[in-house]
């Protein structure tokens, strides 16, 4: 197992908590709640190793590319591809903000 922790810049915490997803061969979950004021933190916990240049990468696209609400998200993987990460946090967002978002 590999743990990652990135760090993203955010707007005003985030009103509620929000899970998405499951564990399970192929796909990961999401945990999300309200976190620290101007900042998203993420920490990830794969069952990959080497890949941290991929999250950072597939992360900053969905998170930095528009601003969110601050939020503490804790991520466990077990070899979803990217677009299943992506689907995942926005799915948690969703439900986090009550409406999808474009990303």
């Amino acid at each position: 197992m590999e743990q990652l922790n990135f760090t993203f810049p955010a707007l005003d915490p985030a009103s509620g908590r929000a899970l998405a997803g499951v564990v399970g061969s192929g796909d990961l979950e999401v945990l999300a709640e309200p976190g620290a004021a101007g900042t998203t933190t993420v920490s990830v916990t794969t069952s990959v190793t080497g890949m941290g240049r991929v999250w950072e990468a597939v992360l900053t696209r969905v998170l930095a590319a528009t601003p969110l609400p601050a939020t503490k998200i804790e991520i466990n993987d077990f070899g979803a591809t990217p677009g299943v990460v992506r689907m995942r946090i926005e799915q948690a967002f969703e439900e986090l903000t009550g409406s999808g978002r474009e990303a």
